[in-house]
């Protein structure tokens, strides 16, 4: 019942059907219960909604599924320290379905993977029970489109992408979404939907990568990289608008092109152009930490006895996803440099680093007031993420010095001489 799963069970609750969320996690499904929310992008009313119709109810044991139709895995994929992909939580849940599997049930993947996941892991591990994927139950993968943040486009009308092991178990896992109301494209086979998925995200990371190099280009020619994305999309054709920033995060783009170059080399093919943006991605917290130093000599003040209070650690504006955010990775320079640092962030009250090779020593910050005394012992404020809620007026106007990674200060008025900003030649 995380970022995929919730929204995922509410959307059909609200639709009509009777679901059960199935959470390891007893405050979780406690909170669910009660009809609150611990995920942004799900109101607790409707929630609560829900509960009171007893069309959604929690649960932490599995023994629960085999009285189900129809069952999704929405667990986390994550990498390990090598980024090769780690799907024990896949397995886990796998496995937890597979002594409770029933003859005549649905299960659908949507935990985004490399191609092969739902065939290789997941298909081996359910057929344990004794029971044929495509004969006594049906089998199929469909990606999760979620967002974080965004309103317009939502589980309930993203259109959706579902490929089963036969050609009958993607025709039932396109009813059973179709019930949803957004249009279900189906495609040959498990592997294709998961292919999809990956493409859909190395799109976008690869375009990412383009621009942040683009933009420190344009530092070293003296040109503003954002004057330049503004007129470029004024194209209607031919062009799609991305940004530079510090660096990617979240669970798609920072981690699922790593699943597909990890899988490639298995057919001795190396993924060139997806590991170059990774590279490129990967290398903006270190120049983000250049910029906080160039900011700095300015001040006459060297990295190891500054004080630098980071804006924003969540990995995108308006969310309170800090997974993979490249603000952790900039927090671990800074202090493996010597510097003090804290954070504001008024979506992530707390917020882990360290216990790597970058911070060897784990540290637990906690979110701090953006106050006027804190801008004015702050030496540099580095704007990571650019949350709409922060006044960067007033973040300009107190701190000493700005590094601005996100474009947030174009619009303040006044003295701009102490800010720096991302992709923006001076």
């Amino acid at each position: 019942m995380g970022y995929v799963g919730l929204p995922l069970a509410i959307a059909f609750a609200k639709a009509g059907r009777s679901v059960i969320g199935v959470d390891v996690d007893a405050r979780k499904v406690a909170q669910l219960n009660a009809g609150k929310s611990y995920i942004a992008d799900v109101p607790g009313e409707d929630i609560a909604q829900v509960v009171q119709t007893s069309t959604f109810t929690a649960s932490s044991s599995y023994d629960i599924l085999r009285d189900c139709d129809v069952i999704f895995i929405c667990v986390p994929t994550p990498f390990d320290a090598m980024r090769a992909p780690d799907l024990s939580y896949v397995v886990g849940a796998a496995e937890g379905i597979q002594s409770r599997l029933s003859k005549g049930q649905l299960v659908i993947l949507q935990s985004t993977t490399y191609p092969g996941t739902t065939q290789e892991i997941v298909q081996p591990i359910l057929e344990r029970s004794g029971l044929r994927a495509g004969v006594d139950f049906d089998l199929a993968f469909c990606p999760e489109r979620i967002d974080p943040g965004r309103t317009d486009w939502t589980v309930a009308n993203t259109p959706k992408v579902v490929g089963g092991v036969t050609h009958e178990s993607t025709q039932r896992a396109a009813v059973v979404l179709g019930a949803l109301g957004a249009p279900v494209y189906c495609v040959s086979s498990p592997r294709t939907a998961e292919m999809t998925k990956l493409l859909e995200n190395i799109f976008r990371s690869v375009n990412i990568a383009l621009v942040n190099e683009l933009a420190l280009l344009s530092e070293r020619m003296g040109i503003d990289i954002w004057e330049v994305i503004e007129a470029a999309k004024t194209k209607p054709f031919g062009f799609m608008p991305f940004t530079p920033g510090a660096g990617v995060g979240g669970h798609c783009i920072g981690v699922d092109p790593y699943y597909l170059s990890w899988k490639a080399r298995e057919y001795d093919f190396y993924t060139k152009f997806i590991e170059l943006a990774a590279e490129m991605n990967q290398s903006m917290p270190f120049h983000v930490v250049d910029l906080i130093e160039q900011a700095l000599d300015r001040l006459h003040i060297a990295l190891r006895d500054a004080t630098v209070m980071v804006l924003g650690v969540a990995f995108k504006r308006d969310v309170d996803d800090p997974r993979n955010s490249p603000a952790g990775r900039v927090i671990e320079l800074l202090l493996r440099r010597g510097a003090k640092v804290m954070y504001h962030d008024p979506y992530v009250p707390r917020f882990h680093v360290g216990g790597n090779v970058f911070y060897h020593e784990p540290v637990a910050l906690l979110s701090q007031p953006l106050s006027e005394s804190n801008l004015r012992k702050t030496h540099c404020a580095v704007i990571v993420t650019g949350h709409r809620a922060v006044d960067y007026g007033f973040v300009v106007r107190t701190a000493p010095s700005v590094v601005d990674c996100c474009n947030a200060t174009v619009a303040v008025d006044g003295d701009k001489r102490h800010v720096v900003r991302l992709g923006v030649g001076r």
